[in-house]
């Protein structure tokens, strides 16, 4: 029997737990709303933006369709399409931009992009329910675009087989880059993510955005560390993504990701919490329940901060529960912490302290220590 928890936890289901953000628009907004939830947060913005009135890109792109008008404008984000009037506006260009798009028939992604069309004094025609450019794709090549000319609201993300696909398909199609990425001009916070990651002092990855995941996977292959960015990222630190387009670059990569059903930050999160309590070993031991995190360990439901030695071990013992790891073994596990066997003895006592019931880890003469693993439980982790 575990000793049952007269009171609820006060830690978020991210306690325990460390993500990283690599999101450079609405990084405060995720990062409150992960630390709300109990994690750690590391935020590395992977990339900047350009501002939209210096961008001379989307002035050219402004007054081809102010001369020419489009026959259907497909706008993809909000914030992309409320700033792409904001800077006509600046331009003096604003009014014909707007006089011209009335005539147009206007394809919405999502509800949030709808309402800033609304905003501007727009009507759109459609917008998918399940907010995909693969659902707009297939409706515009079901009608029939040869012949049209369209003009595609990009948002700083690539748009796989979109614009090739409408090409291919007799359209003359208009980019309209409303913003677009360039590296961050401070590359540490970058390089310490990579680092975490690599070392696996992460146990998620965050990303709002493809240029933002394709940006983190470049500068990791700029230091040399491409290889080992990848096997962190294949085996031991999730990689949550906003979206099925953001996951594109980690996925040409053999990066397993998950996305979840709505692509807004708030679902993203709520994942997060399902998902990283889900990896989290968890084991009776000694008459508890101790679920080990990226750095704490829940002991019956209470979170015990433990430090970064203390986890090394407590991995080690949790990879053979019951069995006998060796002092020569656990000293391998410990980072940085050379040939005196003594380490072992520091780091295993304040392990212990830490997790705030001794017997948890037992002591075998001459030999190591072990996880007294419940005798209920030898079976099943026997094998470890």
């Amino acid at each position: 029997m575990y000793e049952e928890q007269e009171q609820p936890p006060e830690h978020g289901p991210l306690a325990g737990f460390t993500v990283g953000v690599t999101a450079a628009r609405r990084a405060d907004e995720l990062g409150a709303l992960l630390e709300r939830r109990g994690a750690v947060v590391l935020h590395a913005p992977a990339l900047r933006i350009v501002p939209l009135a210096d961008d001379s890109e989307l002035l050219a792109a402004t007054k081809d369709i102010i001369g020419q008008v489009p026959d259907i404008a497909v706008a993809t984000t909000a914030i992309g399409f409320r700033g792409w009037v904001e800077a006509a506006d600046g331009w003096g260009l604003g009014e014909d931009l707007l006089a011209r798009l009335r005539g147009v028939r206007i394809l919405a992604r999502g509800p949030k992009v709808k309402g800033a069309i609304r905003a501007a004094g727009l009507t759109e025609e459609w917008s998918p329910a399940s907010e995909s450019m693969a659902e707009v794709l297939d409706r515009l090549l079901e009608e029939g675009v040869d012949g049209l000319r369209i003009a595609v609201q990009l948002h700083g993300e690539p748009l796989p087989g979109f614009v090739e696909s409408l090409r291919a398909g007799g359209a003359e199609v208009v980019g309209v880059p409303v913003y677009r990425w360039l590296p961050p001009e401070d590359l540490g916070p970058v390089d310490r993510l990579v680092d975490a990651t690599v070392a696996r002092t992460l146990d998620a990855v965050t990303f709002t955005s493809a240029p933002a995941a394709a940006s983190l996977l470049s500068r990791a292959e700029e230091r040399g560390l491409l290889d080992d960015l990848l096997a962190a990222l294949g085996h031991d630190v999730l990689c949550a993504c906003v979206g099925p387009v953001t996951a594109l670059p980690l996925q040409a990569r053999g990066i397993d990701t998950v996305q979840p059903e709505r692509f807004r930050l708030g679902p993203l999160v709520q994942l997060l919490c399902r998902e990283l309590p889900a990896r989290a070993r968890a084991l009776p031991v000694a008459g508890h329940r101790i679920e080990i995190r990226g750095h704490a360990v829940l002991v019956d439901g209470a979170l015990k901060p433990v430090p970064p030695a203390g986890m090394s071990l407590l991995r080690a013992l949790s990879r053979r529960p019951g069995w006998v790891v060796s002092r020569a073994e656990l000293l391998r596990a410990l980072p940085g912490a050379g040939r005196d066997e003594h380490a072992v003895e520091t780091a295993m006592a304040r392990l212990r302290s830490a997790l705030g019931a001794p017997r948890l880890i037992q002591t075998v003469v001459k030999r190591g220590y072990r996880l007294a693993l419940d005798p209920a439980a030898d079976t099943k982790y026997g094998d470890g």
